[in-house]
């Protein structure tokens, strides 16, 4: 992906993302696969992976955080697949897709809070407001 082409999809985003490294767990068929976050944000993370599932897959999977006695359970739809081939690590871009009765709010505050204590709260504020501002 070039410079302007990564520039341009870091624009569409809706919320910033965090560099972090966390295990996931997915079901793809009847195999299980786990795999490690590249960043994250309140609205999605990136899993690195060489066996990505088609664009617009809509799945469930396990967030394993620090700290926590369980994982978060969360469903996501695969919005961009990046290849091997690519200049990027190789993996899927994940949207956070909430149903009736997800824990969409402790999800949002389980995210925030890695990112406060990742970047300080003044930089979180100040990278959430640049995000506010992109998207509108």
């Amino acid at each position: 992906m070039s410079a302007d082409a990564a520039d341009d999809h870091q624009d569409r985003r809706a919320d910033a993302r965090r560099p972090i490294e966390l295990k996931v767990e997915y079901k793809r068929l009847n195999t299980f696969f786990a795999d490690y976050t590249k960043n994250i944000s309140r609205g999605g993370t990136f899993i690195k992976t060489s066996r990505p599932l088609p664009v617009g897959t809509e799945f469930l999977f396990k967030l394993f955080i620090p700290n926590r006695d369980e994982p978060l359970t969360i469903h996501g739809e695969v919005q961009r697949i990046v290849d091997p081939s690519a200049d990027e690590e190789p993996g899927m871009a994940i949207k956070f897709v909430y149903r009736e009765g997800d824990p969409q709010a402790e999800i949002a505050r389980t995210v925030e809070g890695m990112m406060t204590e990742s970047l300080g709260p003044r930089l979180y504020a100040r990278l959430m407001e640049q995000s506010r501002k992109r998207r509108t």
